[in-house]
């Protein structure tokens, strides 16, 4: 079978990983320069589908187990250490209100915190620990997986093009049998019904602080994760703002991020800032995954915010439609005829 995957970013080089796996001659396009360039770049590569359960639908979990274990193989260096919910004294009530939504964790108290995070010992009293959960470095783990692909599996990799002529990209090309869109929200000249959602992000670094696995900061309006990245540093993230302005950073984001942060530990007061980032996560209305079929083209979009934990388990459901004809209803909608 011959594959086109259009798009580098997490989810065509995870389509591209699962249909080499399954034999098939793979052509990526990418139109930038290289490969986890758009909104991967600035994903916090948390793997942890008990605490997304918290406010997302339940099917986010499901794709998410089948992931966290997928990534575990996949890439390197993948921590393993679980993640923390915290919350200030105030606002214990929503701490409560996280753990009645989700499952998975256990309730720890200052000791516990103490001695999971040395460096936030005596700070919180109560928070819950999902020790099941894992992270990885987003723009690490898309490099290794492109260099897989390309040394295990010979996928060849097409950069600064966008491989939407229907017969090849170069004269002499064999026509694809399979075209896997993983465009994001470029697709919406097919896919009307995505819409951009904004995340932004900060990276900072100090030599105060040491954090050995994700810590959601729970905050009266936007609920704040603190990634430790290794060497000092840490990224601090996200917003959600409905509109697909890239690039732009506003102030009060800031402010929240830097506030949060603040509140988990003074340390981060002090610290440097070293990389503020945005983009525009693709997402359907109801902010759940979608595959779709149209011809022999497969639209495998909408991640939202939950790409890395989502996107391998989206990949192999392709590849089944592909290979196998095998349906896909949790995430797929093909009764609908206006998009």
């Amino acid at each position: 079978m011959r594959v086109r995957i259009l798009g580098g970013g997490v989810a065509g080089l995870t389509c591209a990983h699962a249909f080499a796996r399954r034999g098939a001659r793979v052509t990526l396009i990418e139109r930038r320069s290289a490969t986890g360039q758009g909104c991967s770049w600035y994903a916090g590569g948390m793997l942890a589908p008990w605490c997304e359960r918290e406010s997302a639908e339940p099917i986010i979990a499901e794709l998410g187990f089948e992931s966290l274990d997928y990534w575990r193989h996949a890439v390197p260096d993948v921590p393993n250490e679980g993640s923390l919910v915290l919350a200030p004294p105030r606002d214990l009530p929503d701490l409560r209100r996280f753990a009645r939504r989700t499952e998975g964790f256990e309730w720890v108290d200052g000791a516990r915190i103490a001695a999971l995070e040395p460096d936030l010992g005596g700070r919180f009293d109560q928070g819950l620990f999902f020790s099941t959960e894992a992270h990885l470095e987003p723009r690490k783990a898309l490099a290794a997986l492109t260099r897989t692909l390309v040394d295990e599996y010979q996928v060849t990799i097409r950069y600064e093009a966008d491989g939407l002529e229907a017969d090849g990209l170069d004269e002499g090309d064999a026509p694809a049998d399979v075209v896997v869109d993983c465009r994001g929200l470029a697709a919406r000249d097919v896919l009307a019904d995505l819409r951009g959602v904004k995340g932004e992000m900060l990276v900072l670094y100090s030599r105060e602080m040491s954090l050995k696995r994700p810590v959601r900061m729970l905050h009266p309006r936007i609920p704040v994760y603190i990634v430790p990245r290794g060497d000092g540093h840490f990224m601090i993230g996200a917003t959600s703002i409905e509109n697909d302005e890239r690039g732009r950073v506003t102030g009060r984001s800031m402010l929240e991020l830097l506030g949060a942060a603040y509140a988990l530990h003074p340390a981060f007061g002090e610290a440097e800032i070293v990389e503020i980032g945005a983009d525009v996560r693709p997402a359907f209305p109801d902010n759940i995954p979608r595959l779709r079929r149209r011809g022999n083209t497969i639209y495998v979009n909408g991640l939202y915010r939950h790409g890395f934990l989502a996107a391998p388990a989206l990949a192999r459901r392709a590849a089944a439609l592909a290979f196998d004809g095998t349906p896909c209803p949790e995430v797929m909608d093909e009764d609908r005829r206006e998009w």
